[in-house]
């Protein structure tokens, strides 16, 4: 009885360091000033609050609210005393006269909730910019530091990358990164590229093919002219296209923030007429004062910025508990206005792992399924190639034996050979084996591997001792839910998604077909997945791009909304994507964005109820005499009413409203 080995088990054998190498430094939250601040001010909130609840005496927590107004008031404060200097009201200043206003009538609470809501708002949004920061530099590590580059009297110099010029020839050796993009001079080889196109598998590689820097090379060396400065590298090109991505990207405003300048300023200038027209017809100071006071209480955008928060807040929350982070509110708010959806193929679209989908033993091999895989997966087994490893996996899916390999050998672009049981055993490329083979097994073969090319995917030759006996096809597996969420996602936004991908146009036109994606865009680069998502802005659209790689980070960062996978996805998309879908579960993608249509018209509905509160109160101010304590009354009671309907979309029946 031959001896057996097991085939490994799929966690080990597909395990792979994330994209990106070696980890990189992240900002910490607390290295930053503003959340600092933010968290300082929100524990004296947090402390104070139950004393004042609790019936303490005003000394106790009186000093625990004023500390926190200084700590979380401080640097929007002064930053809006800047603004003035450029002649511009901002609504941060507004919040703080409105919060000391407050403070001043003696509603310390109310004032001191809002100081800790703006603060904590401007640290969460200066902790996403610094982490978008690091992830750009963290992408350049792809690249290497040095290349082994060949003179002319043929001796290897060790340089760095950026002394290297257009011309140059370099040596890549097995397992390194490509120093600089150029094209293949001499040697072959498998290298993997899924960095810069997506593809899930290595690409073979020949003289007068193009490399990319930052590409992993396989098992075979390669000469390599360099074609272009490292500064003009895709790479590099992908930083640039994130960081200038990130810079034009529309403001990141609420929608109550767009009118605030013209808020403010109205408020301002209303307040000092109430106090100052009264005067100037003989009223008195106090009774004017009193009047301005409450004007500026009743029509300060307290409610309005609450009724704004509350269901944006709220979304966020319920999304986080079902496995989607939304970064902030203005992404929640965004999500909403998507109607148009680009998705990546490879790791959104599919799980992002070639497995063997068919094995086909050839007429007259005398071979059935199971015994063309187990002498695949046998010859196979000491290869530490993708295309290896999905058939090793697939014979340890079926439980089957394999016999110990011998002689084992693997040619870069052509494949593997072993001595399996006594007989030569070859797996790799139809094309390479099949190389002037004329007789009937070879000719049923090459039209078998055409059959499963044409279907989009790859078709994996098996021979013994020199003649074919079957063929393997491999492909990417669709995502359990992509076919729903595709209709899903068209349903919401009236077309269906594109479909942009690295990968070859066969594979990518065969999974549009399965999914239901007419629009298809494949073979493409980094920038050109930037340009198809400007094409569809100019035409008037809010585009949201699905994705998960490092080729996929300048679209994200170009869309009106990023979304990444994030359990495949590379730091770079994860950190630049304004959501982050954390259980890989495609389906929360058309949920989020139902939700955060629900939550634009709840704030909607709390628009309408704080405005018909404030122009009620402050037409009561101007045309009779509101009494302060009742201006406060009605002015907390909106707020309360527009908090508790935002609070409504935390319920678990607002997301399965949502995925339905």
């Amino acid at each position: 009885m031959p001896s057996t080995v097991t085939a490994p088990s799929p966690d080990r054998a597909t395990a792979a360091p994330r994209e990106g190498g070696a980890p990189r430094r992240r900002t910490q939250v607390f290295a930053l000033p503003e959340a600092r601040w933010a968290a300082a001010a929100t524990i004296l909130f947090l402390i104070a609050l139950p004393l004042q609840l609790t019936g303490a005496p005003g000394w106790a927590w009186g000093p625990l609210y004023a500390l926190s107004y200084a700590t979380g008031g401080w640097e929007p404060g002064w930053a809006g005393l800047q603004a003035l200097k450029d002649k511009t009201l901002d609504v941060d200043l507004l919040m703080i006269v409105a919060a000391l206003g407050a403070a001043a009538i003696g509603q310390v609470m109310d004032g001191a909730l809002l100081i800790v809501i703006f603060a904590t708002s401007g640290a969460l949004e200066a902790l996403a910019t610094a982490r978008t920061a690091d992830s750009v530099r963290g992408l350049l590590d792809l690249s290497p530091a040095k290349a082994t580059r060949l003179d002319t009297d043929g001796s290897e110099v060790i340089v760095p990358v950026e002394e290297l010029a257009v011309g140059d020839t370099i040596l890549v050796r097995p397992g390194e990164r490509v120093g600089a993009d150029g094209r293949i001079l001499d040697g072959a080889s498998d290298v993997d590229q899924a960095t810069i196109t997506g593809e899930p598998l290595p690409v073979a590689k020949e003289v007068g093919d193009e490399v990319f820097a930052g590409t992993l090379n396989g098992t075979g060396a390669l000469r390599v002219r360099v074609e272009r400065d490292a500064s003009d590298s895709v790479i590099a090109r992908i930083v640039r296209m994130v960081e200038e991505a990130s810079e034009t990207k529309a403001p990141t405003q609420l929608f109550i923030e767009k009118v605030e300048q013209r808020y403010s300023l109205g408020m301002v200038a209303a307040t000092l007429a109430v106090f100052l027209v009264p005067l100037a017809f003989g009223a008195e100071l106090t009774g004017s004062l009193l009047r301005a006071m409450t004007f500026m209480i009743v029509a300060s955008p307290c409610a309005v910025v609450l009724a704004t928060m509350p269901p944006l807040l709220s979304a966020i929350a319920n999304a986080g508990r079902h496995g989607v982070l939304v970064k902030s509110a203005v992404v929640m708010e965004r999500l909403g206005e998507t109607d148009a959806v680009a998705l990546d193929k490879t790791g959104t679209l599919t799980e992002g792992t070639p497995r063997v989908t068919d094995a086909r033993p050839l007429t007259g091999s005398g071979l059935d399924e199971d015994e063309v895989l187990t002498l695949a997966a046998a010859a196979e087994h000491p290869s530490e190639h993708p295309l290896a490893r999905a058939v090793v996996d697939a014979a340890r899916e079926r439980g089957l034996d394999l016999p110990v390999a011998e002689d084992f050998d693997s040619t870069p672009g052509i494949g593997v050979t072993a001595s399996v049981g006594g007989r030569v055993v070859a797996v790799g490329a139809p094309a390479r084996l099949l190389d002037g083979s004329s007789d009937a097994h070879s000719a049923r073969a090459a039209v078998v591997a055409r059959e499963l090319e044409d279907s989009g995917r790859t078709a994996v030759l098996v021979t013994v001792d020199g003649a074919p006996v079957g063929l393997l096809a491999i492909a990417d597996r669709l995502r359990a839910d992509a076919i729903a969420t595709v209709a899903s996602l068209a349903s919401l936004t009236g077309a269906a998604p594109v479909l942009l991908t690295g990968d070859n146009p066969r594979a990518a036109a065969r999974l549009a077909a399965e999914v239901g994606i007419g629009d298809v865009r494949a073979g493409l680069l980094p920038q050109h997945k930037v340009d198809v998502v400007k094409e569809l802005e100019h035409a008037g659209r809010r585009v949201m791009v699905v994705g998960d790689g490092v080729n996929d980070a300048p679209a994200l960062a170009a869309a009106h909304t990023g979304v990444a996978m994030g359990r495949a996805g590379s730091d770079l998309a994860l950190e630049t994507a304004d959501a982050v879908i954390v259980r890989d579960e495609l389906r929360t993608v058309p949920a989020v964005i139902a939700l955060s249509r629900r939550a634009r018209r709840l704030v909607a509905q709390n628009l309408i109820i704080a405005g018909v509160f404030i122009a009620g109160l402050v037409a009561w101010d101007l045309i009779g005499t509101l009494p302060l304590p009742l201006g406060v009354a009605g002015h907390e009671g909106s707020t309360v009413i527009v908090g508790l309907n935002g609070l409504r979309l935390l319920r678990e029946a607002a997301w399965k409203r949502a995925v339905q």
